[in-house]
């Protein structure tokens, strides 16, 4: 295996150019001939957190290594342009969780638009853009009259109306990653425009449409990194929850009040931060969080227990340093990171003010 280029993913008191190359490296370990990255050799694989650690490979110059993460995923795909919740790290077909769920199945597109932009190869993006387009179709069938997004489908068909918040403002940030491919392939999809901004004006204006789940921190910060809140709205609603979800020196809670801080959540609120301007307090999180790194692996304990001192669960994904890896992507400047999760150029979709 040879050593990445990782000489930009360094970070004061985060990553030295060595220490990405070990965690690289360990994500590339765990990727699978076929392209799958399961959370670690023997676990599950689910597509939202298999995309994001395809992402954090393209980050770290991998180009290769994530287009075979894409291929597994188009070969996976459904009829209906769906995936499982949960495949088995072995056979393809022994899925372990049959649900379809709609912000899983969506984020291809974030992955997707980034792997083009790190590559500019157009070929990459013609042979994607059906497994895209029927990704976003199957997820729009769930949207409901006021914008938001049902959860899953079941096993059984059934759809959920239901909308979980977190997920809805993940589908808001891939549809207009989704719609910067159609403009790429000069293949206007209006009905995506009008979804995304019923979508955007329900996550804006319109709680009520959600599942509550305000205990959870992705509830609270989720809305900015998707995109869905900007500016001044962006700014306040991370003032808001910020003494609630933030530890000082260990990270983000994943649900308050559980003494349990977690990397992955902690990752994303850096990217969130960043998103809107405030890199130092990124930097800071990111500092934070350097006691769930494994040394010997370059990987990171998914959380910390910290009235018990102990690391909870024990286990070492590679989602959770993937997003360690992004969020110091877009704090170094690369530029496809930066343009995906910084979204001022992403399409916004048609404003719906009006319900």
């Amino acid at each position: 295996m040879t050593t990445p280029r990782t000489e930009h993913l360094v970070l004061p008191g985060v990553l030295t150019a060595e220490e990405a190359a070990v965690t690289v490296r360990a994500i590339l370990g765990a990727q699978r001939p076929d392209g799958a990255i399961p959370w670690f050799r023997g676990h599950h694989l689910d597509p939202w957190d298999h995309t994001e650690a395809a992402m954090a490979l393209d980050a770290a110059g991998e180009h290769e290594a994530a287009e075979r993460a894409y291929a597994w995923l188009a070969r996976h795909q459904n009829p209906d342009g769906s995936w499982y919740a949960a495949y088995a790290d072995g056979d393809f077909e022994d899925v372990t969780d049959r649900g379809r769920e709609t912000n899983f199945c969506a984020y291809i597109a974030v992955g997707v638009w980034h792997h083009y932009l790190a590559t500019g190869d157009d070929t990459f993006l013609d042979r994607m853009w059906p497994s895209v387009y029927a990704a976003v179709e199957f997820v729009l069938r769930l949207q409901q009259p006021g914008g938001q997004i049902g959860w899953k489908r079941g096993d059984d068909g059934t759809a959920t109306d239901e909308a979980l918040l977190t997920g809805s403002s993940s589908i808001h940030h891939a549809l207009r990653c989704a719609l910067a491919i159609a403009d790429q392939r000069e293949e206007p999809q209006p009905d995506w425009e009008l979804a995304l901004g019923l979508l955007r004006h329900a996550i804006r204006r319109h709680p009520e449409r959600f599942l509550d789940k305000d205990r959870y921190s992705m509830d609270w910060y989720y809305p900015v990194l998707g995109g869905a809140l900007t500016g001044v709205e962006a700014k306040s609603r991370i003032a808001e929850g910020w003494e609630r979800f933030v530890v000082p020196g260990l990270g983000v809670r994943c649900v308050v009040p559980n003494p349990w801080v977690t990397g992955g959540e902690s990752a994303e609120l850096a990217l969130a931060l960043w998103a809107v301007g405030e890199s130092d307090r990124a930097l800071e999180i990111l500092q934070s969080i350097q006691h769930l790194r494994d040394p010997k692996t370059g990987l990171y304990w998914t959380g910390y227990v910290f009235d018990a001192r102990a690391i909870w669960p024990e286990e070492l994904t590679t989602w959770t340093a993937g997003s360690l890896l992004l969020a110091v992507a877009a704090l170094g400047g690369d530029e496809p990171t930066c343009a995906v999760f910084g979204g001022e150029r992403l399409p916004r979709g048609l404003d719906a003010e009006c319900c």
